[in-house]
């Protein structure tokens, strides 16, 4: 079974505002109210891995399958017989950016899991880009 969805921001802030705080996995829980804590092995990189901490106190491991610097990056996040891929895309627009993440949910109960999962993402986005603007 699978499910996805996909949600776009534009803001005023710039493609590397938004990914200061994106390579940056100790903001996550900032901006992203499903974070609570994040670690990583090495630096924001593809073939990266690390664990995070959701707020339901489910700790799950995660790799950066795809890593593009200041333009685009997809995380695997498994939970069990669960994946969730997030891809997180960010480009360049005249009045600043668009910020996009589509998320995939596979395995057995994707249907029920992922709007779950997704629930936060409007305000995740917009509490991103908030804080992407105020470095600009």
């Amino acid at each position: 079974m699978s499910f996805e969805y996909e949600h776009t921001v534009t803001t005023t802030a710039t493609p590397a505002d938004v990914w200061a705080l994106w390579s940056n996995v100790g903001s996550w829980h900032r901006w992203d109210p499903a974070v609570e804590q994040v670690a990583i092995e090495g630096h924001f990189g593809e073939g990266a891995a690390g664990t995070m901490v959701l707020s339901s106190g489910v700790e799950a491991p995660f790799v950066l399958e795809i890593v593009e610097p200041c333009a685009r990056y997809l995380d695997k996040v498994t939970v069990g017989d669960l994946v969730v891929r997030i891809d997180h895309q960010v480009k360049e627009t005249a009045e600043g950016a668009e910020v996009t993440v589509r998320t995939t949910v596979d395995g057995p109960g994707a249907g029920d899991v992922g709007p779950m999962v997704t629930a936060d993402t409007p305000r995740a986005l917009e509490t991103l880009v908030a804080m992407a603007e105020k470095r600009h």
